[in-house]
């Protein structure tokens, strides 16, 4: 019998596994393919974004305030030290024991000029000036008879009618003599004169109206030539010294002439005063020489009675030597100006305006300045609307508009008086 040859399952079964594994990989292809097709289209074929207009300006809102032109006093506000118009340190002429004191002769009390202070022992001294007047009195005899000798000498050169130089008839007549004498006479009256002087000055007078500021002796102390007895300041007046920026100088106002009075000034002590009192003083002195530290001109206020010692009913409060104080200053007038407050007045000497809704930058010109206020001479005109707002971006023609208009500022136009200074309250017997 003869075998037919057959197919091998084993060859059959890896020749369709081959089939199916090609299949697969060209599916597999076929998708990935397709897919980047698709991402490729849709990448090419997407929409995009197109402006279809500019960006919409919106305008800023602003507050503004119109100005006006006018004629201001401004005030310029300092501070300074209340300081002695006159301040002295006691001291004596002579040596002694006090034996006497003043009962007004301690801190704090009042004196008039002239008032006796102290008293050192006067019996060495009286009996000196005695001694003196003793010494006056023979010198005096001494030269009576010289002059008698003279005298008779003169006859007897006569009755001798002998023909001398001058000088042995200057000796004849005893001329040196009667020069000794008198001379004598003259040293003995000076001593005299010294004697009264020091047992004068055995009493120590107060040299002004003074208050006492200290005392550093008492009854029974002895003291010496040169030793200091206690501190007095004069009351008629106390200075303020302070101190003022030399830009400022030529508007502020100083007496030439002692019947002149410089300008008017305020002075205040916020921390030790009710709100609203104040004093009342004048510019008085320009000193010759710049603050150190700050190279700022020094200037003296002067403030009249200013313990109210002439006034001694008045509300006014006293000044206290070596109190700070705040002074407002009023300076000249000044005619023709635009007044604006200073937060107002922008980098560089500028003023943002409004005009026709945009924004300005006006370059001006500035006659004064204070910490409150400054006073425009030229850049402005009537009617400019000045800008108050703080704009975060500047940039020239902005556009504007307004959210609320300000009052114009010039209250003080005709009345001359800065608004910048702050509202006093005045007695009923009239202002402090």
């Amino acid at each position: 019998m003869t075998d037919n040859p057959q197919s091998s399952p084993t060859g059959s079964s890896t020749g369709k596994s081959k089939s199916n594994w090609i299949k697969s990989l060209f599916l597999s292809v076929f998708v990935l393919a397709m897919g980047a097709g698709i991402t490729a289209l849709i990448f090419f074929t997407e929409p995009r974004a197109v402006r279809v207009g500019a960006t919409k300006e919106t305008a800023m809102l602003v507050e503004v305030t119109s100005v006006k032109k006018g004629t201001y006093r401004p005030t310029l506000t300092a501070m300074g030290t209340v300081v002695a118009a006159e301040d002295l340190t006691l001291s004596t002429r002579v040596e002694g024991i006090v034996v006497k004191r003043s009962p007004a002769f301690t801190p704090g009390g009042q004196v008039t000029k002239g008032h006796t202070l102290l008293r050192i022992e006067p019996v060495d001294y009286q009996n000196t000036l005695q001694q003196k007047k003793t010494a006056l009195d023979q010198a005096i005899a001494e030269l009576d008879l010289e002059m008698g000798r003279q005298s008779l000498a003169q006859k007897e050169f006569e009755m001798l009618g002998e023909a001398l130089s001058d000088r042995d008839k200057a000796l004849v007549l005893r001329r040196p003599q009667l020069n000794t004498a008198k001379s004598k006479v003259a040293a003995a009256r000076v001593a005299v004169t010294q004697a009264e002087l020091d047992l004068r000055r055995t009493r120590i007078t107060a040299p002004f109206d003074a208050h006492i500021l200290s005392r550093d002796v008492n009854v029974g102390s002895r003291v010496s030539p040169g030793d200091n007895l206690g501190r007095l300041v004069g009351v008629e007046t106390y200075w303020v010294e302070t101190t003022v920026p030399l830009s400022k100088l030529r508007r502020l106002s100083f007496p030439k002439r002692p019947a002149e009075t410089g300008s008017p000034v305020r002075i205040r002590h916020k921390t030790a005063w009710p709100e609203g009192l104040y004093r009342d003083g004048r510019l008085h002195k320009l000193l010759g020489a710049l603050e150190e530290k700050t190279r700022m001109a020094r200037v003296l206020v002067a403030v009249d009675d200013p313990l109210n010692i002439r006034s001694p009913d008045t509300d006014r409060p006293p000044l206290i030597i070596g109190a700070y104080v705040e002074v407002q200053i009023q300076a000249e007038t000044i005619d023709n100006v635009f007044r604006i407050e200073r937060a107002h007045l922008r980098k560089g000497n500028t003023v943002w305006l409004m005009k026709e809704n945009r924004l300005r930058i006006q370059p001006v010109r500035i006659a004064f300045q204070n910490e409150i206020h400054a006073f425009v001479e030229s850049g402005l005109t009537d009617g400019d609307r000045v800008v108050t707002t703080n704009l975060s971006t500047v940039a020239e023609g902005a556009k504007l508009r307004v959210g609320r208009q300000r009052a114009r500022d010039n209250s003080t136009a005709d009345s001359g008086r800065d608004a910048g200074a702050p509202d006093v309250r005045t007695s009923a017997g009239g202002s402090r």
